[in-house]
């Protein structure tokens, strides 16, 4: 008899491990092997190309390049008006001609002269201000979308660009506040110690436009059309701003929704205007400002200035792209 054996069994497959485990597994292994490209990048301190810095970064970036925000704001300046025949005198003849246009139509033809004193001095002292104003967030719509060159051929801080318009815009200011100077003395304003709050009004006023500015620069790089429609909100921000007429008179002849009068006395640009003549002109008392003015004026200013530098920086990495 011969015995019989059984063929050898293949041995039974190991179980697959749960695909979750494998998943897990790959991904550790990823998370550990080294990237190379990476490693290299920061032996050398090399960081990835227009990607946004952190905010300190960012500023302190911005501070060492402060030189060229005002050299370029003097060169934009100076090159504002290098083909016509005035030359900068021009920064000084378009607000007084605003001026006389307005105090034609508001003061004599429509009266908005009546109780307001020393309604000349009142009407160029709003037209100067607002000029800034109205000018810094014109302007700043196209301080992204007018310098794509100079955006993608350099690596700088892209605040910049409508930092500098502010400024450019600043010291136009500037210099026309001293024609306003001789213009309010010539009406018959008299120096005084009060002219010196003057100084905090436009140190005021310049963080708030350069808020603005921030603000309509990254709308307008993003939105290029929004140039085209600035000048008719601005000229209806103007005209609720008390440029031409009273505010104070206004509220106190009509009686406005409360909504409204919130509106117009909170309104950032009626502020400022209201300050500097408060500050320039003996016959705007104290009791023609809104309560709490300073802390309005300020807090415009911390919000708009602070908060548009934030919305501008948190899109540095999409300027002069697409």
């Amino acid at each position: 008899m011969t015995a019989t054996t059984a063929p050898p069994q293949a041995p039974a497959p190991a179980p697959a491990p749960p695909r979750g485990r494998t998943k897990d597994a790959k991904a550790k292994a990823n998370a550990k092997a080294p990237d190379p490209i990476a490693e290299l990048a920061a032996a050398h301190d090399l960081t990835l190309s227009g990607a946004r810095p952190t905010l300190p970064r960012y500023i302190a970036q911005l501070w060492t390049r402060r030189h060229f925000v005002t050299a370029y704001a003097t060169a934009r300046m100076r090159a504002q008006y290098s083909e016509a025949s005035l030359g900068q005198v021009w920064h000084l003849v378009t607000p007084l001609l605003n001026a006389a246009v307005y105090y034609f139509i508001f003061g004599l033809v429509m009266h908005a002269s009546r109780g307001v004193p020393d309604y000349l001095p009142f009407l160029i002292t709003g037209v100067f201000v607002w000029d800034f104003i109205g000018s810094s967030i014109n302007a700043s719509t196209r301080a992204v979308q007018g310098n794509l060159g100079l955006v993608r051929a350099l690596h700088f801080p892209r605040a910049s660009l409508p930092l500098s318009t502010v400024v450019q815009l600043f010291q136009q200011l500037l210099v026309t506040m001293g024609a306003l100077f001789i213009l309010l003395l010539a009406f018959g304003q008299s120096p005084s110690p009060n002219w010196l709050l003057a100084v905090p009004v436009l140190l005021l006023m310049a963080g708030f436009c350069a808020g603005c500015a921030m603000i309509m620069a990254r709308v307008g790089a993003k939105h290029p059309d929004i140039s085209q429609l600035m000048p008719f909100v601005l000229r209806t921000w103007m005209y609720a701003s008390g440029v031409m007429w009273s505010i104070d008179k206004m509220l106190k002849d009509d009686h406005l929704p409360h909504w409204i009068t919130s509106a117009l006395e909170l309104n950032p640009a009626a502020v400022f205007i209201d300050l500097m003549r408060f500050a320039l002109i003996d016959s705007f008392k104290a009791g023609q400002l809104p309560p709490h003015v300073w802390l309005i004026a300020l807090g415009w200013s911390l919000l708009v200035g602070v908060g548009g530098f934030v919305f501008f920086w948190k899109a540095e990495e999409e300027y002069g792209r697409g």
